[in-house]
């Protein structure tokens, strides 16, 4: 769960990297629950619409007769590179597949007469807002039945020598954002690569339609792909445009069924200017994206950051504590900062200058949970004693500012406390959190938390400015017992594509990067972190401590170790 803010005063040269733009050469399925029509079905039962509903148990099967067509509505044109047949016991044994502009002039991309059914991966070039299927020969007494026709493109430049044009270019909207719930929303936070700052129209004028976004590539360019990363604050409908001067335009993609969330668009177009031009939103506010990326040729572009380099797993050894300081010595000055003061997220302890954080000679830090008031501090009222001052102890420290990566495999081996209102965790923060960027922009990445209310379950969770708190993305594994019975060997894998969590080397939840920016949000952890241990009491997410907390409670870190 998220830590908002952190209490020591570092002051840290870190800046955020962020991942360098890579055309995707990997095609894109643009047909999946688009309008849909067919020349017959069977019965009410086999509709044309279950043929691209992404469910393989469900088909369309036509009219036992020759020929029958089945045709989807792309929405726009689009470049196509890939058609996918999966096909019921009745096939067609001839067929083509045609793609039109406008639904009346059609154009052959594929045809054969000695189809033998089953799953067909069918390579196709062209372009069109309709495709069509037309069997013109069935392989069985039946119709034509698909589980599946599905329809890709637009995955990626369809140029050699694409480079990313928009980069740090200045943009001009309809309007801008502004104040407490969007600072600083300008359009340029649309062109500045950076997934955890986005551009929004103003709240008190902008939440109408139209609304459109501009970037001035700072020269004419040849525009082939277009990538919109939106807030939930999306255009249903809206045209991509292009201009040679900023006041003359021409639309090179449409859409009336926008969804939101990234996109990527396959373009061909010519200009110094590219807009995004919103004719329909997707709710009562009005347009936001995190990135508005334009690919292709010309301009006048700006070299990005580099992206960091790719880990390897499982890698080698750049640094790690085992924790093997004399008993009673605090943790390592040169590798771990002392975090003081009042926790955070209505937690209940005062975190003290490793008072409450220290080796114990036998190769382990314990950080430990004490019933010890604080004079002169402030807690949320505690529910035991109903003091306002903090009534808690304990102990979290940090590598800010000391060691911070980027990719790798990360894994501590922990004993958590178990008792109710426990909150011990190993977790990761941006590491230009400390440089102004505020969370949850700077990212978060929790590879263990337990709580003592739920005592088998472990949780790893990552949060950013598009999915935090309670909607972080993650999930707990079930250990069948309680977590804090004995030593657990908590893992991370990370690179530009996914996570990976694992207790005890046993991987239990993946979170891929292209689904995450698909369904959630951007992915905001192609930058440094550093790394974080504590053990709280109380707050949001365990809950208060009750007749049933027994203290003291101790946190064992065998071990640290991040893996490059």
């Amino acid at each position: 769960m998220p830590r908002t803010r952190v209490l020591a005063v570092l002051a840290l040269t870190l800046a955020a990297l962020f991942t360098a733009p890579v055309a995707q050469a990997a095609p894109v399925l643009i047909s999946q629950g688009r309008p849909v029509t067919a020349s017959s079905a069977e019965s009410a039962a086999f509709p044309a619409s279950a043929a691209v509903d992404g469910d393989a148990g469900t088909r369309w099967s036509s009219a036992f007769s020759d020929p029958q067509w089945l045709q989807v509505d792309l929405g726009s044109t689009q470049q196509l590179s890939q058609v996918v047949l999966n096909w019921e016991a009745a096939y067609a044994k001839a067929f083509t597949i045609q793609a039109s502009t406008d639904g009346a002039t059609w154009t052959s991309l594929y045809s054969t007469t000695t189809a033998t059914g089953g799953t067909q991966t069918l390579t196709v070039t062209g372009s069109g807002r309709y495709v069509r299927l037309t069997g013109t020969q069935r392989a069985t007494p039946y119709g034509y039945s698909l589980w599946e026709f599905q329809v890709y493109g637009g995955g990626g430049t369809t140029q050699p020598g694409d480079v990313l044009l928009s980069y740090g270019k200045s943009g001009t909207a309809s309007s801008y954002q502004d104040d407490g719930a969007c600072p600083g929303c300008v359009p340029a936070k649309a062109f500045d690569h950076d997934p955890a700052t986005r551009w929004a129209t103003s709240a008190t004028t902008g939440w109408v339609d139209p609304g459109w976004i501009q970037v001035d590539l700072g020269a004419v360019a040849a525009v082939h792909q277009v990538v919109l990363q939106w807030d939930p604050a999306y255009a249903v409908a809206y045209q991509i445009q292009v201009s040679n001067d900023g006041a003359n335009w021409t639309s090179i993609y449409s859409t009336t069924t926008g969804k939101g969330f990234k996109e990527t668009l396959t373009v061909n177009g010519s200009g110094r200017y590219v807009r995004m031009y919103g004719t329909a939103r997707s709710n009562g506010y009005g347009y936001s994206l995190w990135g508005f990326d334009v690919y292709g040729t010309g301009g006048n572009p700006t070299t990005p950051p580099p992206a960091p380099p790719a880990p390897h797993f499982p890698g080698t050894l750049v640094w790690s504590d085992e924790f093997d300081g004399a008993a009673g010595a605090g943790p390592d000055a040169s590798k771990w900062t002392a975090e003081t003061g009042p926790g955070v997220n209505n937690e209940l302890e005062y975190y003290t200058n490793n008072n409450n954080a220290e080796q114990d000679g036998r190769g382990n830090l314990v950080i430990q949970v004490r019933r010890e008031a604080t004079p002169g501090s402030a807690c949320p009222i505690d529910p035991i004693s109903g003091s306002g001052t903090c009534q808690y102890t304990s102990g979290r420290i940090n590598t800010a500012g000391k060691f911070s990566f980027t990719y790798g495999h990360v894994e501590a081996n922990i004993k958590v406390s178990g008792t109710q209102g426990l909150w011990p965790a190993f977790w990761l923060l941006g590491a230009n959190f400390f440089s102004g960027t505020p969370w949850p922009n700077c990212g978060e990445i929790d590879i263990m938390e337990h709580v003592g209310k739920s005592p088998n379950l472990a949780y790893s969770t990552i949060h950013a400015p598009a999915y935090n708190g309670a909607g972080g993305i993650g999930a707990p594994l079930d250990l069948g017992q309680d977590v804090s019975a004995g030593f657990r060997k908590f893992g991370l894998d990370w690179d530009a594509s996914h996570m990976t969590f694992s207790v005890d080397g046993n991987a239990f939840e993946t979170i891929d990067r292209d689904t995450v920016e698909s369904t959630r949000g951007p992915w905001v952890y192609d930058h440094p972190f550093f790394l974080i241990l504590n053990n709280a009491i109380g707050g949001d997410f365990p809950g208060p401590p009750g007749a049933g907390t027994v203290l003291p409670q101790d946190m064992v870190i065998d071990y640290v170790r991040v893996y490059q």
